[in-house]
């Protein structure tokens, strides 16, 4: 795969935490970028990247990960909106949430079984993408972080604090050399 693999940004760092801004050149800069995406979603066993997970404050994800049939599903989508099935249209799936930008932890986290996400290519061509199972969670994911959210922000105190406990445990064994692993049973990082 061409890219290069570019360091994860983590939680806490501001560009992470506000919206992005809108892409407007769709151009070799922006095909790199999204090389690199790729490259660095790869990298981190992933399954969805957004831009402003490898510190580029731009509107832009890439996904590889089964939809709800466990089909494979692989793309880029630039300047997204999403759209949610209406309440009275509306199922929930209360599956488990991890990030790529929050590694080794993990909640249960309800969400819409379903999601369509609007947007352009890497080229500037419209595209539509409809998610089930964890597409559709990935397509969620995705679009908050390019709004400045992480799933933790959509958590309960108290979830959010065991989430950001466990990270901080993480971290610490892993700085300490120690060789860990996400807690099993987790999802994918999106």
């Amino acid at each position: 795969m061409a890219g290069n693999v570019r360091p994860i940004t983590l939680v806490g760092t501001p560009v992470l935490h506000r919206p992005c801004r809108e892409v407007e050149s769709f151009d070799d800069d922006l095909a790199r970028l999204v090389d690199d995406m790729f490259a660095s979603m790869y990298a981190a066993e992933g399954v969805g990247l957004a831009a402003n997970q490898i510190g580029v404050d731009l509107r832009v994800f890439v996904y590889d990960c089964p939809d709800g049939n466990d089909v494979a599903q692989k793309g880029v989508v630039v300047n997204p909106t999403l759209v949610l099935p209406g309440l009275d249209e509306r199922r929930l799936d209360d599956g488990e949430e991890g990030c790529l930008s929050v590694p080794g932890a993990h909640a249960r986290l309800a969400r819409p079984d379903r999601a369509t996400c609007h947007g352009l290519d890497v080229r500037g061509e419209p595209v539509t993408v409809e998610g089930t199972g964890l597409l559709a969670r990935c397509l969620q994911h995705e679009t908050d972080h390019l709004e400045g959210r992480l799933y933790i922000d959509r958590l309960s105190k108290r979830a959010r604090k065991q989430v950001l406990r466990d990270y901080e445990n993480f971290r610490a064994e892993a700085a300490a050399g120690a060789d860990v692993e996400p807690s099993p049973g987790a999802e994918p990082g999106l």
